[in-house]
């Protein structure tokens, strides 16, 4: 079974970037910016910014978009 820092990282590195509700959604991972950080320390390149995304209310929220910059 992998990690959750590992199934982050093979994520990222398949899609580029992702968002908390990705990470819940799609790899089970409730506390994204922990991971990215373990990951950051361990000497993965991550960059995050805040992006706009529009929730199921049809409203714009801003959100923390994580991306690999380089493996």
């Amino acid at each position: 079974m992998k990690s959750q820092n590992e199934r982050l990282l093979e994520y990222l590195k398949d899609h580029g970037k992702i968002t908390q509700f990705e990470a819940i959604s799609e790899l089970g991972i409730l506390r994204l910016a922990s991971r990215a950080n373990d990951l950051k320390k361990s000497g993965v390149k991550i960059f995050s910014s805040m992006v706009k995304v529009t929730n199921r209310y049809g409203e714009i929220c801003r959100v923390a978009e994580y991306r690999l910059v380089e493996v």
